[in-house]
């Protein structure tokens, strides 16, 4: 995700000139405690932010007319049966004009949108994006479930006999569901749920959908109805948000929808927002593909006493030892010099000649050139960087 986080802010107070909520309007707070019973009644999520976050998110889909950033729902698990698609279900029955789908073609999705978006519900998504060639042949859906988390970036196509250019939106929430994660532009994009198998003892009733949709049915129309009684504080309001940078794009919305409720709401959106971030922040670091690198180099340089430069095969030693790393399996006896370069390079690192304690010159890196990219991409290992330094990480 890439998005540094801060310290919490206080809930915004609705801003001078909003008419307040009439009196006899539903009670938002009262709502969404309702949704809350009624989804764990039938799922287990991973913990109780994670259950919080559905809920907003679900509330948040009715009021889609009036949001700059359309977040992602993103429900991933490690293997089948961890109620994924249970939870899509439950969706599909409370969400703003649910339009599901499995494994439909991006035309076929950007023609279902309007100016009153939908709410897109992806299931099985791992069919679309499971593996790199399969992900290759879907780049239009990637591309285009990217542009739809922004007001304003539709696709151009041509149509008709005349091939006429021709706008159409893209703009809409989404939730997708699948094994693993899904590609790392949507996941940055996505409140993130990850779904675990029930443990004993974890029980959920049955879902059946001629008996229990109808009670969700009347429970989504009463939100409906909260939510356009409060579009237009929703519309003005600019929340304090715990995050920054894209991730306070994608969990706005929630934040909002928890701060006209009220209750106990805006204090658990935030902490929802900054545990779930903070946890994406190091997943992202776990992976060898993107920040693991230099979190892993952070931690090297504080191993051997934060020197000032460190020789390349120093490093590599200090990288390929580690056994819960990856870079020991990087190839035939671990990550190389050159392996090393490669990854670095995308950051703007590059080794060069470094003078040893003895004063020997050898190549490697020095410490100053990571200074930077720490910041950004590993705050969370990077002990020189306090609030202000997180602040000023800014990435895209």
């Amino acid at each position: 995700m890439n998005e540094s986080t801060a310290p919490a802010a206080p809930a915004a107070s609705l801003p001078t000139g909003t008419p307040s909520p009439d009196r006899g309007q539903p009670d938002g707070a009262a709502l969404l405690d309702e949704l809350r019973t009624a989804l764990a009644r039938f799922v287990v999520l991973p913990c109780e932010q994670a259950l919080d976050a559905t809920v907003l998110w679900i509330a948040a889909t009715h009021l889609q007319q009036v949001w700059q950033h359309a977040p992602r729902l993103a429900v991933v698990g490690p293997a089948k049966r961890c109620g994924k698609s249970r939870l899509l279900d439950l969706l599909t029955e409370t969400v703003h004009k649910p339009v599901i789908t499995v494994n439909s073609t991006a035309a076929a999705i950007f023609r279902s949108i309007s100016d009153e978006p939908p709410t897109l519900l992806v299931d099985e998504a791992d069919t679309i994006f499971g593996s790199p060639k399969v992900a290759e042949k879907n780049e239009e859906m990637r591309g285009l479930l990217n542009a739809g988390h922004q007001r304003g970036r539709p696709v151009l196509r041509v149509v008709g006999k005349e091939h006429t250019p021709h706008s159409f939106a893209t703009f809409a929430m989404a939730a997708l569901a699948g094994i693993g994660d899904l590609p790392d532009t949507i996941m940055d994009r996505s409140v993130v749920i990850r779904m675990r198998r029930r443990a004993e003892g974890e029980r959920v009733s049955p879902y059946r959908t001629r008996r229990d949709s109808p009670s969700l049915h009347e429970l989504r129309a009463r939100l409906a109805r909260w939510a356009a009684s409060v579009s237009q504080q929703a519309l003005h309001l600019e929340p304090g948000m715990p995050v920054e940078d894209r991730a306070a794009d994608t969990w706005e919305p929630l934040v909002i929808v928890a701060d006209l409720a009220g209750g106990t709401w805006p204090e658990r959106a935030r902490t929802a927002c900054t545990q779930m971030v903070t946890a994406e922040v190091q997943a992202e670091e776990d992976n060898p593909s993107n920040a693991r690198i230099l979190a892993d180099i952070r931690r090297a340089f504080a191993s051997a006493g934060d020197p000032e430069s460190v020789s390349t095969d120093a490093l590599l030693y200090r990288l390929n030892s580690d056994p819960e790393a990856p870079w020991a399996e990087a190839g035939r006896g671990g990550l190389n010099p050159r392996a090393l370069s490669g990854l670095l390079r995308e950051y703007g690192i590059r080794s060069g000649n470094v003078r040893m304690p003895d004063g020997t010159q050898l190549k490697g890196y020095t410490r100053a050139k990571f200074a930077d990219a720490w910041k950004r991409y590993c705050p969370s290992v990077h002990p020189e960087t306090g609030p202000d330094d997180a602040r000023d990480a800014r990435t895209d």
